[in-house]
């Protein structure tokens, strides 16, 4: 039996808790924000926590809490030898905390595991950087309820109707990742998987009729071209967190004891 641990006790490490094969994984810890231990036990049922790591960690840890908690958690976890899966890439953009998170795997001898996360065609990009990869670009797509919270709304008033669809953002990745830290997730994943950070172009779209998140990619170079959308569906009370995302941290969870994997 592998026991399993989670960073966050929001609407992903719900997803994830509750989609746990019990038969191969036993949920045995949660990392929390002081204060939450209750909430924590509401939301996952009978389950450890703790808000700083403790000794006796379980054989894998779960990031579901964002770019903080990776930040906070990871380092840590990972000098100690437990693998850490995240869907936080957006926090690799701080190139000090990535540095820092390699150091602490290497340390550890153990792996940083990068999920795919609300997107698919990664397996593409990063054969295609094999050769010459010569351009990527992301395109997301959400609601204006979407991108409540985030720096859009210092662009938009989203508490006034859109008409149509607003470009709030157009730059690289890294900006990207940084200035939207719980949205462009995705954005990284590309540019990690692709041509890079600052090579990969993002827009970031409120649009009015959109009926959920969607993610575009196109790339091109000697491999051909590549044109990629996932039109996402989120998860239920959080217009802000993919349920593709949730998923993608339960397929690599189940990666880690299959005989045969992608």
């Amino acid at each position: 039996m592998m026991t399993v641990g989670l960073i966050g006790q929001g609407a992903i490490a719900q997803h994830v808790a509750q989609g746990l094969d019990r038969r191969v994984a036993q949920l045995v810890l949660a990392l929390v924000r002081p204060g939450r231990d209750g909430a924590a036990q509401a939301a996952l049922g009978r389950v450890r926590t703790a808000t700083t790591v403790p000794d006796g960690l379980p054989d894998v840890m779960l990031d579901c809490a964002g770019h903080q908690g990776l930040a906070q958690h990871g380092p840590a976890i990972l000098r100690a030898g437990v693998p850490v899966i995240t869907v936080s890439l957006g926090a690799l953009a701080d190139a000090g905390l990535a540095a820092e998170l390699t150091a602490a795997a290497t340390a550890g001898d153990t792996r940083l595991i990068l999920c795919s996360g609300a997107i698919g065609g990664l397996d593409t990009l990063r054969a295609a950087r094999m050769g010459h990869l010569t351009r990527v670009t992301y395109e997301g797509r959400k609601p204006p309820a979407g991108w409540r919270g985030s720096r859009a709304e210092e662009v938009l008033d989203l508490s006034a109707p859109l008409r149509h669809e607003v470009v709030h953002f157009d730059g690289d990745a890294r900006q990207a990742a940084l200035l939207y830290p719980k949205n462009a997730n995705v954005a990284a994943a590309v540019a990690l998987a692709g041509l890079g950070f600052e090579r990969t172009q993002v827009r970031l779209i409120a649009d009015p009729d959109a009926a959920g998140n969607t993610h575009q990619i196109t790339a091109s170079g000697d491999f051909g071209e590549m044109r990629l959308a996932i039109a996402g569906q989120t998860l239920p009370g959080n217009p802000r967190s993919s349920a593709l995302a949730a998923m993608s941290i339960l397929a690599a969870l189940a990666d880690l004891r299959a005989p045969v994997r992608f």
